[in-house]
């Protein structure tokens, strides 16, 4: 089985600056140009499911892959963004850093959350869970669009590859199930040495 792990492209809340998170903010028109290349990249590579965190610009982001690969999508709830920003979610962040400057400083540690934010640990379950299952699913090659955190969990906790140091917008990493997970390649991400 093959598992394509796909972020979603560029979004209003990086152009704006903003906490994303739980935000469910839209593609700009450079997400949508991003999405319509990686459809083309990956149109030979046979993808039967995308399966799609709820937030719009991970649906909107499907949608266009889906529309090339004349497939269809599901929303995936485990898939979503980690909501590790709680009030700061929406807020730009250099308006955070002024207002809310010991929270930020939080933000520093991945494992961290401001009060009120969803936790690494229940967060880890979830994608974990959420990964597993869509993965024993009967299908021979998937595709999964989601957001940096659910990604870098998969990254750190499944792949046992440590962190990522980089993973841009429409970054994907093609993964191969047998009997257990192996990363075969990736695109516009690095890892940290």
């Amino acid at each position: 089985m093959k598992i394509f792990l796909i972020r979603h492209g560029e979004s209003t809340s990086d152009v704006e600056g903003r906490y994303g998170g739980h935000y469910d903010d839209h593609l700009t028109g450079k997400g949508r140009s991003q999405s319509e290349k990686v459809a083309k990249k990956l149109a030979d590579e046979h993808i039967e499911v995308i399966f799609s965190s709820p937030f719009h610009r991970a649906k909107e982001t499907s949608e266009i892959l889906a529309k090339e690969w004349k497939c269809p999508v599901k929303i995936s709830e485990g898939m979503k963004e980690r909501d590790r920003y709680a009030h700061l979610t929406g807020m730009k962040k250099s308006a955070a850093a002024k207002k809310h400057s010991e929270h930020v400083a939080r933000l520093k540690d991945y494992q961290d959350a401001v009060d009120g934010g969803e936790d690494y640990g229940p967060f880890k379950e979830r994608v974990i869970g959420t990964f597993e299952h869509l993965s024993s699913l009967h299908h021979n090659r998937i595709a999964i669009v989601c957001h940096g955190g659910p990604i870098g969990c998969i990254i750190r906790e499944i792949l046992g590859m440590g962190e990522s140091k980089y993973i841009g917008k429409c970054a994907f990493f093609e993964i191969e199930k047998n009997g257990k997970f192996r990363l075969v390649s990736m695109e516009n991400a690095e890892l940290k040495k």
